[in-house]
């Protein structure tokens, strides 16, 4: 159980959990991260067979989706690495 400070009642403290626990953010960091990097690399390594619409592209431009597939692999990796670590 977590504890955090509060100062209202004696001795400071009270028993509360965390809403969804004290790593949300490194787990939400870790979700984005991978749903970017693995959306991007499918986009070039997959292109839909058929447009839906006629103003689409045929495929995905290649320079920008590495590089987002790129920041989400460095973030994905920066969440669990903070995961592991504590």
């Amino acid at each position: 159980m977590i504890v955090h400070p509060r100062p209202d009642r004696p001795g400071g403290r009270h028993d509360v959990p965390m809403l969804l626990g004290e790593d949300l953010l490194q787990w939400l960091l870790l979700a984005l991260g991978a749903a970017l990097f693995f959306g991007n690399l499918m986009a070039v390594v997959r292109p839909p067979e058929h447009q839906r619409e006629e103003g689409n592209l045929e495929r995905a431009p290649v320079g920008r989706s590495l590089l987002y597939a790129g920041l989400g692999l460095i973030a994905a990796i920066w969440a669990l690495a903070s995961l592991i670590s504590g």
